[in-house]
């Protein structure tokens, strides 16, 4: 807390500061080393609450480990040592997702790794685990945004124009269709940013064009200091309709300011549904351009970033000083 220079856990009971008054750091050393002190209440450089913590990566490597079996909350309990109840709120505490959310989030993403190893959509959905085809298809429209056949195809016909420029949040990659920006994403290098272009786009043909692309790179890049709105940039998305709604909710928030995932799911109707906020917000192929970065826990606390947490931190600090 940069009020007073104490650093906590991330699960101290004690009362939790305004989100400007917090900073968050990698391990105690470093936050002592910048002349923050350790809380009395819930000592965050003592090992006390590894133990808990250690049960937690038992059961999300137990989870790993059993990939394609339906794991019950009890089982998992038993595997770790700990009552349902404390292993469900320890769990989602730490990994941010209940753990049946994190096996539905995982079983997607064997079924998606299947698909682009060229696997049939039928043997990539058993091998996933989802045991049927109707099981796969109550949910696979609303993660891809399109049917399995059509994710297959690995973007088959479109030709994406791209290119990569150094940023204050590490180096980002753009890339375009003849309908706009359908990817934006951020990395420490090139060679990397490129290779998961390809790995998310197998059959597209894929053309570096920096000099094509000033325009759309200039926008993005005011868009990230400022001084301009993100409503300015033709996309070109692929997404189920209520991942629009989430990702217009999150273009709504104004810079410099943070929503719930549970806000979000209130700002577009549908309060009982901020899990599958999170999972939209985990599916945004547009950083800065939809700020996804600006949704946080409840509690204020950074959740999940598919661009890292500490970019994450950094996006939102820049623009709180912007």
């Amino acid at each position: 807390m940069t009020s007073t220079h104490v650093y906590c856990r991330p699960s101290c009971p004690s009362r939790r500061p305004t989100r400007k008054h917090v900073t968050f750091f990698d391990s105690p050393q470093l936050a002592e080393s910048a002349g923050y002190r350790a809380c009395l209440r819930c000592r965050p450089q003592s090992s006390a609450g590894s133990e808990a913590e250690e049960r937690v990566e038992r059961a999300r490597r137990y989870l790993n480990d059993h990939a394609g079996e339906p794991i019950t909350l009890r089982r998992l309990a038993a595997h770790v040592g700990l009552s349902p109840f404390h292993l469900q709120r320890a769990f989602a505490n730490r990994v941010g997702l209940s753990p049946k959310a994190y096996q539905s989030v995982k079983r997607m993403e064997r079924f998606t790794t299947s698909l682009k190893r060229g696997e049939t959509v039928t043997n990539a959905t058993y091998e996933a685990g989802f045991g049927s085809s109707s099981r796969l298809y109550a949910r696979v429209h609303e993660d891809l945004g399109m049917t399995p056949s059509v994710f297959r195809s690995g973007g088959m016909g479109v030709t994406l124009r791209y290119t990569t420029v150094p940023t204050v949040v590490g180096r980002m990659l753009v890339a375009v269709t003849e309908r706009g920006i359908a990817a934006v994403s951020l990395g420490e290098t090139e060679v990397a940013l490129v290779a998961s272009l390809r790995s998310d786009y197998p059959k597209a043909v894929l053309r570096r064009d920096r000099k094509g692309l000033e325009q759309p790179v200039s926008r993005l890049l005011q868009c990230l200091n400022g001084s301009v709105s993100m409503d300015c940039l033709p996309l070109d998305l692929k997404a189920t309709a209520f991942q629009c709604k989430v990702w217009q909710a999150l273009q709504d928030i104004p810079r410099g300011q943070t929503r719930s995932y549970q806000q979000i799911a209130r700002a577009i109707g549908q309060p009982s549904a901020a899990r599958a906020v999170a999972r939209a917000c985990a599916r945004n192929p547009l950083a800065v351009a939809i700020p996804c970065h600006r949704v946080v826990r409840g509690t204020g606390e950074l959740a999940g970033y598919r661009w890292g947490l500490e970019r994450k931190q950094r996006l939102l600090a820049l623009e709180q000083t912007r």
